[in-house]
């Protein structure tokens, strides 16, 4: 099987300091990868030089066999076949949740009105939202603006989606509800590489636990063997920390 994205030896720094560094990574179609680790260990980071949203400095990123690292790639073409969440939803404020969610499939892939809206409408539904179509962001809660985040995200039918903690400007009893469609999409086969502080969630669904720390993945593996039998000192430090007793 053709891998969907390919990493390889990715190098990002700030000045002197090195956030990524050596980071390698496959991801197959309909997996679930999720990347995990302290604040600052460089996953929400990594998530945008996926999307080229950071300029590399050394490495190289391959998506759908093409290489995308290449400067003379144009990331807006990229984009509109990997779709990204943020924490912050950023949503248009002055826009509808519908205009929100047909805005890129009619610039950037041309769909008619009609079409995008029909689109737009069926998922919008699908994730609790058929209400809210009319409706601005800020008349919505948190839960249901990260929903329409979601669900603009996959208006375009990205073949990759990339979920950068988006959980975690949520409050606590909100967190169940987005995590609940991410649960829908992944057993739905959607492909998926997420940043995520939720360790029940990435044991539960990932088909891929990534440990950041210090900007490198320290291990990977299957959750199975990551989280009950992880090989690094610094992943059973993090761990101890992060879940319950046993």
């Amino acid at each position: 099987m053709t891998a969907l994205l390919e990493v390889e030896k990715l190098r990002k720094s700030y000045g002197d300091k090195v956030v990524l560094d050596d980071v390698g990574l496959v991801v197959q179609p309909h997996d679930v990868v999720c990347l995990i680790g302290s604040s600052g260990s460089g996953k929400s980071t990594l998530l945008r030089c996926l999307n080229l949203l950071e300029e590399i400095d050394d490495g190289v990123i391959r998506f759908e066999g093409r290489e995308i690292s290449d400067p003379r790639v144009d990331p807006r073409e990229v984009r509109s076949r990997m779709g990204m969440v943020f924490q912050a939803y950023n949503l248009f404020p002055h826009l509808t949740v519908l205009d929100n969610c047909t805005l890129a499939p009619r610039r950037v892939h041309g769909l008619g009105r009609g079409e995008a809206e029909q689109r737009a409408r069926v998922l919008l539904a699908q994730f609790g939202l058929a209400d809210k179509a009319d409706a601005h962001p800020d008349r919505l809660s948190g839960g249901q603006q990260q929903r329409a985040a979601l669900v603009r995200a996959l208006c375009t039918q990205p073949r990759l989606l990339l979920l950068d903690e988006i959980t975690a400007a949520l409050d606590p009893e909100l967190v169940g509800e987005v995590l609940t469609i991410v649960r829908d999409l992944a057993e739905q086969g959607t492909t998926m590489v997420l940043a995520t502080h939720e360790m029940g969630f990435a044991r539960e669904l990932a088909t891929t636990v990534c440990f950041l720390h210090e900007g490198r993945i320290l291990e990977q593996g299957p959750p199975s063997e990551i989280f009950s039998n992880p090989r690094e000192e610094r992943t059973r430090q993090f761990l101890r920390r992060v879940l319950p007793p046993a």
